[in-house]
């Protein structure tokens, strides 16, 4: 495979490690940290240690793994280990873990100093195919996802596919809704094919082609002012499910779960408001469906999900703006959708 150019950094896809020892030997850092959870650190960062070698001098900082941990209160954390280590400017942040370790890593390298140098060494398929392309960083305020962050471009991405095989199914499979969204938004055949797939192990060359349809968009609307919309499909009610699930259930959705829902509900819209067709909507449904268990969406908590998406980041103004589909592999932007549309799509959502 390929490596694949982005904005202002190469993403390495073969011999990654390698690639990530070499890079930073080039880059003559003062001093270079390991950001890792107490899940990297017992299974991927052993790996990422071999190829730095012995004689690597560095220092790890570890924060709690969990979507929850995501919070101001963990960068400050962050931030002070960074001093206490006596990071300068020309220090190195590598960011090893999942999306809350690229988000937040991201954030707070972004902002340290006003800015140290950073790269990620995602660990999860959906840090692989998601969080860790494009240069969003972020945490999460009030349960309000990504709300506090930067556009800021990491140095390089390194893609170890390896890492994939440490992971729980149901982790696999949040990456997987990720990889179907791609698909849906851009890519017909890469969607077929996804459908076929076997999704124990999801092969180098689907991760790639995810990959390289994020950054193809990422590349056209770095900042998120047109095109990038698109990869925002099912996420506008995918993040309210997601918040609220994790405020409210013991056993939460992941990320793709929750995802995995919104985009069934957009799905519907795209149905009712912009030319999807029957079919294909059956299609998105029951390929969801089969792949992710049925979650209970009560009426009664439809007013708190309705107030979660109006304080998400993409809305203009109140409006509430989806991006829909007009045909699997094709999509548009900058819907508006009322309150009763959207309590009509959890109602479809609730009655399948």
């Amino acid at each position: 495979m390929e490596t694949i150019n982005s904005i202002s950094y190469p993403i390495y896809f073969n011999n990654s490690l390698a690639e990530l020892a070499n890079f930073i030997k080039a880059g003559n850092y003062t001093k270079f940290f390991i950001l890792i959870d107490e899940f990297t650190g017992e299974h991927c960062l052993p790996i990422v240690q071999k190829h730095l070698g012995e004689d690597a001098v560095y220092d790890l900082i570890e924060v709690a793994a969990g979507e929850e941990n995501k919070n101001i209160d963990f960068c400050i954390g962050i931030w002070k280990m960074l001093i206490d280590f006596g990071a300068d400017r020309n220090s190195l942040l590598i960011n090893l873990g999942g999306g809350v370790i690229t988000d937040m890593g991201g954030f707070a390298a972004s902002t340290y100093k006003r800015g140290i140098d950073f790269v990620h060494v995602p660990t999860t398929l959906l840090s692989q195919v998601d969080a860790s392309v494009g240069g969003k960083t972020g945490i999460d305020l009030d349960s309000i996802k990504n709300i506090i962050g930067t556009f800021t471009q990491p140095k390089a991405v390194f893609m170890e596919h390896s890492f994939i095989s440490t992971l729980p199914a149901r982790q696999v499979l949040s990456g997987v809704a990720e990889m179907l969204k791609h698909g849906l938004i851009a890519d017909a055949d890469y969607w077929n094919k996804l459908k076929e797939a076997d999704f124990t192990q999801p092969s180098a060359d689907l991760v790639h082609r995810s990959v390289e349809i994020k950054n193809d968009i990422v590349i056209e609307d770095p900042k998120e002012k047109g095109v990038r919309k698109a990869l925002n499909f099912g996420h506008t009610i995918g993040h309210a499910v997601e918040t609220w699930s994790l405020d409210n259930d013991k056993n939460h959705l992941t990320h793709g779960e929750a995802i995995a829902i919104g985009m069934i509900c957009e799905a519907w819209l795209s149905w009712k408001k912009n030319g999807l067709s029957e079919a294909n909507l059956n299609e998105i449904v029951s390929t969801f469906r089969s792949l992710y268990p049925a979650y209970k969406i009560s009426a009664d908590c439809h007013k708190d999900l309705f107030i979660l998406m109006q304080k998400d980041k993409k809305n203009n103004g109140n409006n509430i703006n989806c991006t829909l589909l007009t045909a699997i592999g094709k999509c548009s932007i900058d819907h508006i959708c009322t309150e009763e549309e959207l309590c009509n799509s959890l109602n479809y959502y609730s009655s399948l």
